[in-house]
């Protein structure tokens, strides 16, 4: 009887320290067991994400993705995602990362951990030439639109409601590539994104009879990389990994490589400073 006490003394302590070690791990052990890290990019948001001529993925966050996933010793497994997908994936558990370009709202903030900032945006209209642009308020008079659940979208309805111009004259698009799109077939005037796409779009020979016009007034886009909100030492690991990316000179290879100049000293300089 005392040997089946003790046998069962046995399977309990084993079972509770099992117990333990499962509570105990968390995402950054677990992608270091799996080998693989599931990291999210938004892939029609270029220079950020999208996809080349061999139809892999690029970008500035899948370069990111990348060396995150090089300096975790793993691989690196890219998932496309909408804007709509980036919080629900981490959710579900479908990513274990997402580098989206995601802005740090407080709303968000709510559901999904944040890391320090890694990119500025800025917020800019671009529009067919003729159509006359030539401060944000011109908005009111034309057909404008942007990508469902962006940012940039928010941003314009709390200036377009503060302004009392309503919202009759606006059009949401499931995706950058359903917005552009848009915008090219003439279904709107006027389109608001990132100063960065804006500028690719530009310059890809697809878009010559379209000019960039006014930012979003007195306004940086601050983005971050999210993860659960539960995942602190993750997210510690992560923010780290950020350091590392500025100073180690990462940061700037990356932005003249995707965007052809180097890093300002004013993002170094907010980046360092976590704003």
């Amino acid at each position: 009887m005392k040997f089946v006490k003790k046998i069962s003394l046995v399977v309990a302590s084993i079972s509770a320290l099992g117990a333990f070690s499962s509570a105990s791990a968390d995402q950054l052990d677990d992608v270091i067991s799996r080998g693989t890290l599931n990291c999210g990019v938004v892939l029609d948001f270029p220079p950020m994400g999208y996809t080349d001529k061999d139809n892999k993925p690029a970008g500035f966050d899948v370069d990111y993705c990348n060396d995150l996933a090089a300096v975790l010793g793993v691989k690196s497994n890219v998932i496309n995602l909408t804007w709509g997908d980036r919080i629900p994936s981490l959710i579900s558990a479908k990513t274990d990362v997402v580098i989206g370009s995601t802005s740090d709202s407080l709303a968000r903030a709510k559901s999904v951990g944040f890391t320090y900032p890694y990119f500025v945006f800025k917020f800019q209209v671009i529009s067919k030439k003729g159509v006359e642009m030539t401060s944000f308020d011109d908005l009111k008079d034309v057909k404008v639109g942007a990508a469902l659940g962006t940012t940039y979208e928010t941003e314009y309805f709390n200036y377009a409601d503060a302004q009392g111009w309503g919202r009759d004259n606006y059009t949401a698009f499931k995706s950058e590539n359903d917005a552009f799109l848009g915008l090219y077939q003439g279904k709107v005037d006027a389109l608001i994104s990132t100063n960065t796409n804006i500028a690719t779009k530009l310059t890809s020979g697809q878009f010559d009879n379209f000019v960039a016009g006014p930012y979003v007034p007195n306004y940086d886009d601050v983005v971050g990389i999210i993860a659960k909100r539960s995942e602190q030492a993750w997210i510690k690991y992560l923010n780290l990994f950020l350091v590392h990316q500025v100073r180690d000179g990462r940061l700037n290879e990356l932005h003249v490589k995707h965007f052809g100049t180097p890093v300002s000293a004013d993002m170094v300089k907010a980046l360092r400073e976590n704003k």
